[in-house]
């Protein structure tokens, strides 16, 4: 019991201030954008047109951009072959909209390049939907084993049900790991396309990666927070494992 109690305890010591990052990093993409959401770019070029352009000038016929109701729900679709804007982003002419848009593109330009973390991540989201599912029933389910199956006749199956368990959530874990480089890797195709296409000057360049670079933080906040429950699940796991031996 001590080991469990202990546990718990050093779990939430740890969760809680990357509990606080990620309520800081959600403010702090919130306030960037908001602000520089005001700014107007020089070249008068909203996130559509921008999309578009980034497209074009890539040789990307075959993507629609579309606007998407919602504010900062911008993602790339690439079963739909779909760049979704959100409000916030389709017609807006700021420094942020533009930013945000050639952040998506760049997320086209790397399934078009072949880039590894970007393969490696869709790879992983059919395993990642169901495993999301499955994870903590059956750890559960296996703890419930451990405790009948163990004491009557001694059998592991409950641990190798838990095992099971955490190997699935690992997955979400490994999925956030990994979509730190594909995120980081589109915030830099974004910035080098519009330095390139003269979309924005050097000094709106700079306000677009504060937009990026707080957009960014809140990914680094779910792979903490995801990397810290998963750790948590493997030590129970282990210490009913020490428990029994």
């Amino acid at each position: 019991m001590f080991f469990f109690d202990y546990s718990y305890f050093l779990f939430l010591l740890i969760l809680i201030p990357f509990m606080a990052l990620s309520a800081w990093a959600s403010a702090k993409v919130n306030s960037t954008y908001a602000k520089y959401d005001k700014v107007p770019n020089h070249s008068n070029m909203t996130g559509y047109d921008t999309a578009v352009r980034l497209l074009r000038k890539n040789g990307v016929h075959d993507i629609t951009v579309n606007r998407v109701s919602g504010r900062l729900t911008d993602h790339y679709n690439p079963a739909k072959k779909q760049v979704n804007l959100s409000q916030s982003t389709f017609g807006s002419a700021s420094v942020a909209s533009v930013a945000v848009a050639a952040h998506e593109i760049g997320h086209v330009m790397q399934k078009k390049k072949g880039y590894i973390p970007y393969k490696v991540r869709t790879a992983l989201v059919p395993a990642v939907n169901i495993g999301s599912r499955l994870a903590l029933p059956l750890i559960l389910i296996g703890m419930l084993l451990d405790i009948f199956l163990f004491a009557a006749t001694g059998s592991m199956a409950g641990q190798i049900v838990m095992y099971v368990g955490i190997g699935l959530y690992s997955l979400s874990t490994l999925f956030m790991l990994v979509t730190l480089p594909v995120e980081f890797n589109a915030s830099r195709r974004a910035k080098k396309m519009l330095a390139s296409e003269g979309i924005l000057t050097s000094e709106e360049l700079e306000s677009a990666s504060k937009v990026l670079s707080a957009a960014a933080m809140t990914y680094v906040a779910s792979m903490l927070i995801s990397l810290v429950y998963f750790l948590r699940m493997l030590f129970v796991v282990l210490m009913s494992t020490r428990r029994r031996q």
